[in-house]
């Protein structure tokens, strides 16, 4: 389930903070620091997960404990973009050995 009121908000936010047109406003993408403190500030979100997407390119999960989770990706010059948001968050611990 996507989360409109998240990504509005942060698309709005992004707007104003980053001072993106609104013809260009179809991501929302800024300083990844700025994001990053949107999501701990307003969402409680934190990283819970990381990996690398394309060179250079490190694609992050943030989580809160309510369950709302937001997708961003990071580029080489410091940009990130929400890509994607929803709730429902679940974390999966796998045990070692288990095929599951």
């Amino acid at each position: 389930m996507i989360r409109c009121p998240l990504a509005s908000a942060l698309l709005i936010g992004a707007i104003v903070a980053f001072g993106t047109a609104p013809a260009a406003a179809q991501t929302s993408c800024g300083p990844r620091e700025q994001l990053v403190k949107v999501l701990a500030d307003q969402y409680k979100e934190d990283p819970v997960g990381i990996g690398l997407a394309r060179p250079g390119q490190v694609l992050e999960v943030f989580a809160s404990s309510s369950g709302s989770w937001t997708m961003v990706m990071t580029m080489p010059d410091g940009k990130a973009c929400l890509i994607a948001a929803g709730d429902n968050w679940e974390m999966v611990t796998k045990i070692k050995g288990n095929p599951a």
